[in-house]
């Protein structure tokens, strides 16, 4: 008796069958694909759909109670966005915010300005995000 089947028989291993072998192999990569296939769909890697998006240009303090917001807006032809432009002081505190709504435009790229009303003077502002309507 060799010493690797010595060391089967002392512990009780035995060697895998055919379908065995097979099933060993299937159902972890089944599993793999399934798990690749879910965090394909929930992650969107290749942006497949409508998608948004919100490019900030500068922003401008007006007064102590008002800053203009400037950015680039990137949507589908045809779809409805809203976009929510925030005012931030030196802390970086949220001091003024807005969302705008824009109607469907068949431009692919389009720029705004935006002015928000602050609660004290804010230093900068941005867009915080966007979406489709």
């Amino acid at each position: 008796m060799t010493e690797r089947n010595h060391l089967d028989a002392r512990y009780g291993r035995r060697t895998l069958s055919r379908r065995g072998r097979i099933l060993a192999w299937v159902v972890p990569m089944s599993a793999l694909g399934i798990v690749l296939l879910a965090w394909v769909v929930w992650a969107n890697p290749f942006f497949v759909g409508a998608s948004i998006e919100a490019k900030d240009l500068g922003s401008t303090v007006v007064d102590d109670g008002l800053t203009s917001v400037s950015f680039q807006l990137t949507a589908e032809p045809g779809r409805t966005s809203a976009c929510a432009v925030q005012a931030l002081d030196d802390a970086f505190t949220i001091v003024g915010w807005r969302v705008v709504e824009y109607p469907a435009s068949q431009e692919f790229v389009r720029t705004f300005t935006e002015e928000v009303r602050t609660a004290k003077t804010a230093t900068s502002g941005l867009v915080a995000s966007c979406w489709l309507t």
